[in-house]
């Protein structure tokens, strides 16, 4: 007798599983991270496993996708939110780029991270981009070229791989260039 899961248990049993996934994706890279090794890491069976992803291609997609596209809300929530655009232009950077590289930076495989996504499914990276590229404008009055050049711009500052301290400052100067604090909106 197989006893059903409630839909908060299968999707607690789903979030375990996507933790322990980054964890291992972002330690032994996508090639060496094997189901069994996300099993341990989750706790669970292999066999369980199969019951909620169909493969691995399947668990890193829901990886990506959850620990990126899941932050869209609240940064299109914070471009409408209190505050001047300097402020506001901050807390979408947070969300959306500083506490994601603060969960990866300095592991092992993190530079493998966003290239094996962009390779299983383009689409996740793009819709990313996309959302960061809205907010930004949102935030700039509508100014669509100048979103595009910021968001550049932060890809730019990931590039030597920099700690969350050096980002976060990175960060300020760049949103006091575009959104200066006498500036209000």
């Amino acid at each position: 007798m197989t006893n059903k899961l409630t839909q908060d248990e299968a999707e607690a049993r789903r979030l375990k599983i996507l933790v322990a996934a980054r964890w291992c994706f972002l330690n032994f890279g996508f090639s060496k991270t094997s189901l069994d090794d996300i099993g341990k890491r989750a706790g669970i069976s292999r066999t369980l496993l199969y019951r909620t992803f169909k493969d691995k291609e399947n668990i890193f997609t829901a990886v990506f996708t959850d620990w990126l596209i899941s932050r869209h809300p609240a940064a299109k929530k914070a471009t409408l939110g209190a505050g001047s655009p300097g402020e506001r232009l901050l807390e979408v950077c947070r969300l959306m780029v500083i506490e994601p590289w603060a969960d990866m930076v300095g592991a092992p495989m993190a530079g493998e991270f966003f290239d094996v996504c962009e390779r299983l499914d383009p689409q996740i990276e793009a819709r990313h981009r996309s959302v960061a590229t809205e907010c930004v404008a949102r935030i700039l009055g509508g100014d669509e070229a100048a979103a595009e050049v910021f968001v550049l711009a932060l890809d730019g500052l990931l590039s030597d791989e920099p700690t969350t301290v050096v980002l976060e400052q990175r960060v300020q100067l760049l949103v006091a260039r575009f959104a200066p604090p006498n500036r209000r909106k």
